[in-house]
This record gives C-alpha cells, structure tokens and sequence, in this order.
C-alpha cells in the first residue's frame, strides 16, 4: 500500500516538473524576471536532475536544494559558483535581478541597527555577569527578582539580534555582493571555511559560561565577608 502511494505521489512530482518546464521554456531570458529559486530549478530541471543528484553534484542535502527552490534561504557564494559551473551559466545569469535586492538587504540602517543592538547587548551581558554576586549577596530575594530581569532583558536583545541576522541573511548577501563586484575571493573563501565550523559558536558559549562563574566566584568569595 506504502509503495503505491510512494509511486503514485513520484509520479505527480514528475508530471508537475515536466508541466513546470514546458512553461519555462516559453519564458525567455529577456522576458523573465526570475528569482534565484526559480532559476535553480529552470537548470535542474533542464539538466535533467531530480534535487537529490543536484545535492550530490554540489555537496549539499536534498533539503538544502528545496530550501533554495522554495525561497526560504539563500545560497552562500561557494554554492553558487558551483551551480553556475554545473549549469554552464554565468554567475550574473544565475543570480539574476537578485543582487540589487540583497544590496538592500546590507544597507547602512540595517547594519547600524544590528551594530548598536550588538553593543546594547555586550553592555547587558557584561552587568548581567557582575551584578549577580552583589544583588543576590546585598539584596537577597529582592536582588535574585532585580538580576532576574535584567537577564531578561539581556536574552531579548540576544534574541533579537540573532533574528536581525537570520532576516537579512546578511552574511551570505554580503559575500555575494563583493563577489558580483569583483572583489578578492580570497578573503570570501576564508569567511565560507570560517562559517562551516558551528562548534566554534559552541565554545564561545561555553567559554563565557566558565569566565562568568570564575568572577561571579571570586565576587561571592570576596564580598561574603561585607555582607555577613
């Protein structure tokens, strides 16, 4: 029963993909304005390839292909270059209309808004870390309610920067802009490497997490004595 269904929802997918590439065809280049996601699919779709061999081709998942197809994210720069070497396009074809757009996406007021967030953050953390010890040692209860809230307070603004950069995926735009500018790839392949090491985020937080308990122990080791 399971495989019928399987075979039977595979052949819907095919009908709909070959229905989607008739009417590409009859889209010309200069006629079209088309997004990033509808062209990967134009030139899987006319390379013959289902998403899960364009994955393989290109070293990414299947989801990651239906992502891009579907517009829920971005291809970074390494994944364009190589989908516009598998297709045989150039880069500007690929992205096309698209790069005006993530211009806008890096403008200056969302680079500055992220930045002051991001300072605002720093200074929140930083009293987050150094007020526990004297709130909960001078205050008790009451300093316990007060740190608490600016813990919270904290978090949101952590919360909204990391939203910040998922909305703009200002990253990912930035390096394709300065690629579709002809600047070095050098420094672009170096920040590609750099994002592929999420542990790296890891030890961040764990590394605040062990310098935020050495000082708020030695705070509670010292300021003991002047509340007792």
């Amino acid at each position: 029963m399971q495989n019928s269904f399987d075979s039977a929802k595979a052949a819907m997918e095919n009908t709909f993909d070959r229905i989607y590439m008739l009417r590409i065809i009859e889209c010309s280049q200069e006629e079209c304005e088309m997004e990033i996601g509808t062209q990967i699919k134009k030139y899987r779709l006319a390379s013959e390839m289902s998403q899960e061999e364009l994955a393989e081709k290109i070293y990414v998942t299947r989801q990651t292909i239906s992502n891009w197809e579907n517009g829920r994210n971005y291809p970074d720069v390494k994944s364009l270059l190589l989908l516009s070497s598998l297709f045989n396009i150039s880069l500007d074809i690929l992205v096309k209309g698209d790069i005006e757009e993530m211009k806008e996406k890096i403008n200056e007021e969302d680079i500055r808004r992220l930045n002051n967030d991001g300072k605002i953050y720093a200074v929140l953390l930083f009293i987050t870390v150094l007020s526990i010890a004297p709130l909960f040692l001078f205050l008790h209860i009451a300093g316990i309610a007060i740190w608490a809230g600016i813990y919270a307070v904290t978090m949101f603004y952590a919360h909204r920067i990391e939203k910040q950069k998922k909305a703009h995926d200002i990253q990912t735009y930035k390096e394709i802009v300065a690629f579709s500018e002809g600047r070095g790839l050098s420094e672009l392949e170096k920040r590609c490497e750099k994002a592929k090491y999420p542990y790296q985020k890891v030890i961040l937080v764990i590394s605040v997490a062990l310098a935020a308990f050495v000082v708020v122990y030695l705070m509670m080791h010292f300021l003991a004595p002047l509340a007792g």
